[in-house]
């Protein structure tokens, strides 16, 4: 039961990844991602 577990976690583990890069890989979404990484780089320089 557990080597069954063991699969379906790495199995879903993987289809995330698969799914995360997809969506990184568009233009719209790393402009984004870029922004936030700013904003909070700009929060955490005011600290």
């Amino acid at each position: 039961m557990s080597m069954i577990r063991s699969i379906l976690k790495t199995a879903v583990a993987a289809k995330v990844v698969q799914i995360a890069s997809r969506e990184l890989s568009k233009p719209e979404n790393q402009r984004k991602l870029k922004e936030g990484l700013s904003k909070l780089s700009k929060q955490a320089r005011r600290r």
